[in-house]
């Protein structure tokens, strides 16, 4: 405590920057803008694509903010978050306050403002669905946490879809399930690597409260769950063979990592399916957006 009363107020921008989780928010920001892109044939209008994605990302960070400050007890405790500006003791927990209320504010006044109602509102239910239902309930409520809370996490294609758009459409809705369906296996490899931690916090995360082995055969079997429905795109004709293939050869790559999961021979095997599932979604979502425009919906 003293440490942490040592080092209070000398928060620099970079402390502030943590705050948004930019990395998270960068990736959340991807799939927005292929969002984006995919509701349209042609070129999306700078205004939406430039305010559309100001306004998301600005949300974002706020809820990251709020999940910093809610967690501060938690991260406390744990050792790759202990040194997290609020946890730290960098930034004050009224700073984090303010700080998650101005990019909250200014996010929604560029969306109401610059874009359209729909896509400020839907942006507000997902910022508050993952600062406050997941963070403040089902992280700590539940060993489906993860699930049930992962359709927050889920929303960016649909928000940049209705920023365009300004309507919901099944093709928008599909993205998200994409996104649904990934989260689970994408942290409960973390978290099967995090175990120990998390049952020190008492944090009903699934290997915890249920176990290794049960917890790698389901994401075994989300895993099989997520490679059927990254081809509804394909027979849905909202993607193009271009992108059937990729998603045949990244989700091959997934299921190969839940495989090694479920045989136990590499203890590295959590951390390496946890960073394939990152890259595994970033290129999905790239291919599907390349796809669209070598095959057009129209001319399949």
């Amino acid at each position: 405590m003293a440490e942490q009363m040592a080092t209070a107020g000398k928060a620099t921008w970079r402390d502030y920057k943590e705050l948004t989780k930019p990395n998270v928010v960068a990736l959340m920001i991807l799939t927005s803008v292929i969002g984006m892109f995919m509701a349209v044939p042609g070129m999306v209008p700078l205004d939406a694509l430039i305010f559309g994605n100001l306004g998301i990302a600005l949300c974002a960070g706020a809820a990251a903010a709020v999940n910093h400050l809610v967690d501060q007890s938690i991260d406390q405790r744990m050792a790759r978050p202990r040194n997290r500006p609020v946890a730290g003791g960098r930034v004050g927990k009224w700073q984090a306050v303010a700080f998650a209320l101005l990019l909250g504010g200014a996010g929604m006044a560029v969306l109401l403002w610059q874009v359209n109602a729909l896509t400020a509102w839907l942006t507000l239910a997902s910022l508050v669905g993952y600062a406050f239902v997941y963070t403040l309930f089902l992280k700590r409520a539940t060993p489906q946490n993860i699930v049930i809370g992962g359709l927050a996490g889920a929303a960016p294609p649909l928000l940049g879809w209705t920023a365009v758009t300004g309507e919901i459409h099944g093709h928008a809705l599909l993205l998200v399930l994409i996104i649904f369906a990934w989260t689970p296996p994408h942290f409960w490899a973390l978290a099967i690597h995090r175990k120990e931690e998390y049952a020190a916090v008492e944090i009903p995360m699934l290997p915890v409260t249920h176990g290794d082995a049960f917890t790698r055969l389901h994401i075994l079997l989300y895993t099989i769950l997520m490679f059927l429905i990254t081809l509804l795109p394909y027979v849905t004709r909202m993607s193009g063979p271009l992108y059937l293939l990729g998603a045949v050869v990244l989700g091959g790559g997934f299921l190969y990592w839940a495989i090694e999961l479920m045989r136990k021979r590499n203890p590295n095997a959590p951390m390496e399916t946890f960073k394939y599932s990152i890259v595994y979604l970033m290129a999905l979502f790239v291919i599907m957006l390349v796809d669209h425009y070598l095959f057009p919906p129209h001319t399949l």
